[in-house]
């Protein structure tokens, strides 16, 4: 599939969005990113929302970047990864500040891809990076594609290398998304980029 030229702007957050399968595959994302990257990284995988969640955790035990759930008010500060918690919307603020949200569950989901890539969209515009991976609903689509309109990065696992494709299916026809990459050819282009951000 061809590429699609992208912004020359340097990213300054990432945000990924996951269901199905996505525990495996942002764990290999996560693992190949270099500890001194400055890029931020905020993380949206759907998690049972009646239990505490242990990815922060696991994710930064095998992650060279400091992991952690992220909290309400908290600033966002670069070379960090941050999980939604379960059962709140993770939003990103126009100060560069995530916000947490009860508000009604959004294609059955809350934590909700779709509402973080749109409201970092807003904040960010062409520093953002938004990835969607595997998994079996349609989250994420139009969040993606939002991150598009605002002249952000738009990258999509190829569905046909993905547990459940039907995420990465969607928002591969709803965004446009500029590289649909498998797993291993995702994580290689991002390194490259962070290294090629100052």
């Amino acid at each position: 599939m061809p590429v699609v030229s992208e912004p020359s702007s340097d990213v300054r957050l990432v945000v990924i969005g996951a269901s199905a399968g996505g525990v495996e595959a942002v764990g290999r994302l996560l693992q190949a990113l270099p500890g001194t990257t400055r890029v931020a990284f905020a993380v949206v995988l759907h998690v049972p929302p009646d239990r505490p969640s242990q990815l922060a955790e696991l994710f930064g035990e095998r992650c060279a970047l400091w992991v952690k759930e992220a909290e309400d008010k908290e600033y966002i500060e670069p070379g960090m990864v941050y999980i939604a918690p379960p059962n709140y919307h993770l939003l990103v603020e126009p100060d560069g500040s995530f916000a947490l949200s009860v508000e009604d569950a959004v294609l059955y989901s809350r934590p909700s891809i779709d509402l973080l890539f749109e409201s970092a969209a807003y904040a960010y515009g062409s520093g953002l990076l938004g990835i969607v991976l595997t998994g079996a609903s349609n989250d994420g689509a139009c969040g993606l594609a939002e991150v598009r309109r605002q002249g952000g990065r738009a990258w999509v696992q190829d569905p046909a290398s993905a547990r459940a494709r039907v995420m990465p299916q969607a928002a591969l026809e709803q965004a446009s998304p500029h590289r649909v990459l498998d797993l291993t050819a995702l994580t290689a282009e991002l390194t490259d980029l962070l290294a090629r951000t100052k």
